[in-house]
């Protein structure tokens, strides 16, 4: 849909690699992309959540009471099964605060250094949420990705723990994978792609900012 105007809507994350992900998923849409870098003057959103869903519902609500813009959030993280599902919604927290993406791998692989390649297996799990411009949920939506977790880190592409998921029917992690392979694959390319539905029928009604209801 390439006509009419553009629903405005504010993609709640300050990772500039997800933001990149969830627009180029949605690039089908006529929609206009704005980012946190838009409003500097936001506070952020703690995850202060016990699940995805919780912190998702949380970061959508938040911030689009502080901008008054159509906010779509999400939250999402690693579960690795010899790790009783850890480390879950602390993924982004697992090697402790500020810890960068390589840290965060290097403490996983050292503490499942002794699993065998058969009980490494894993999920990501993305929860999408939207809130209105007011702060009204609109709509959630849930996407899982199975597969294993790697002995070393490959890849260059994409952020987080990819380096080391390799997703069930596949030899390549998901940063040694193509773009345009993660993004038929991923858990969020699932949650995004359950998502789309409501979002062309927000674009239908031509809604714009302040004007979205469910």
């Amino acid at each position: 849909m390439d006509s009419g105007p553009k629903l405005r809507l504010l993609l709640g994350t300050y990772n500039a690699g997800k933001a990149v992900e969830i627009s180029s998923l949605l690039s089908d849409l006529n929609i206009e992309f704005l980012t946190l870098r838009d409003f500097l003057q936001a506070r952020v959103v703690e995850e202060s959540g016990d699940t995805y869903e919780e912190n998702a519902i949380l970061k959508a609500r938040g911030y689009a009471r502080q901008t008054g813009i159509l906010t779509l959030a999400d939250d999402s993280g690693l579960e690795v099964d010899a790790l009783g599902g850890a480390p879950g919604v602390l993924s982004a927290r697992y090697a402790g605060a500020g810890a960068s993406d390589g840290e965060r791998i290097e403490q996983l692989l050292k503490e499942i250094r002794r699993i065998p390649g058969a009980a490494r297996t894993a999920r990501f799990v993305c929860v999408v949420a939207v809130a209105d411009s007011a702060g009204k949920l609109m709509k959630v939506e849930r996407g899982t990705c199975e597969g294993t977790i790697t002995n070393i880190a490959r890849g260059s592409n994409g952020f987080g723990y990819d380096p080391i998921f390799v997703p069930h029917g596949f030899d390549s992690t998901f940063a040694e994978l193509p773009s345009e392979t993660k993004d038929l694959i991923s858990h969020r390319a699932r949650a995004l792609h359950a998502m789309q539905p409501f979002l062309a029928r927000l674009i239908s009604r031509n809604l714009t900012r302040g004007d979205a209801n469910s």
